[in-house]
């Protein structure tokens, strides 16, 4: 009993550290940022520029699968941070456009996936909103899933399995200029799936985000 009480205590101080470890956030604000945010009507949420990497290549490797994989999880980020968003909409200075609208915009005039190409004052004018927020989302898978999965069951403990870094932007619609950027390491768990994540994530952004009221 004792000697099962003392494994399952080390198994939360290693999880505990683990997400200890994450880096302190690095905000950016520029100068007069407030007054232009207090023009701002209607914001879009553009795709998360999504990439994956690992620390050990995994065996039967593809690289087509993981390209797609990464097109997913960016759209599903996105669809994510609007249903936050959304859900607490009462507590936002602005509305935020619809991802299907958005992403309908983006294609129709062939920028979907040319977005690191289009300046953002031209694409804010493409969707007819006053900002867009853009985000770069890159993770390392650096652990086993299974070894964290067997952790979970034996412990009650989930292990890190991968470690991630969100960086996040929000330029201006008139003048195309940097507003305001956040930046945050982050590990990430078993189980976790975009929604969980996305959750994780705005916890994090919320307390800095420059539109909450």
């Amino acid at each position: 009993m004792v000697k099962h009480f003392f494994i399952a205590f080390f198994a939360l101080s290693v999880s505990t550290m683990a997400f200890s470890q994450e880096t302190a956030k690095q905000t950016f604000k520029a100068p007069g940022m407030d007054d232009t945010l207090a023009r701002h009507k209607t914001v879009a949420i553009l795709p998360f520029n999504v990439s994956i990497s690992y620390k050990k290549v995994p065996k039967n490797f593809d690289n087509e699968g993981n390209i797609a994989q990464e097109k997913k999880d960016g759209l599903a980020l996105q669809g994510g941070m609007y249903t936050y968003l959304l859900r607490k909409a009462s507590n936002y200075s602005v509305t935020f456009q619809d991802p299907e609208r958005t992403n309908i915009l983006l294609k129709k005039d062939s920028l979907f996936y040319k977005l690191s190409e289009i300046l953002p004052d031209s694409l804010c004018k493409i969707l007819k909103v006053d900002a867009i927020i853009k985000c770069n989302y890159a993770y390392e898978k650096t652990g086993s899933e299974a070894g964290a999965i067997a952790k979970t069951v034996l412990f009650g403990v989930g292990g890190k399995t991968a470690s991630g870094a969100l960086t996040m932007h929000i330029y201006n619609g008139s003048d195309g200029n940097l507003l305001w950027r956040f930046f945050k390491e982050m590990n990430e768990g078993v189980f976790s799936n975009a929604n969980e994540m996305m959750e994780r994530m705005m916890r994090k952004v919320s307390r800095n985000f420059p539109y909450e009221k």
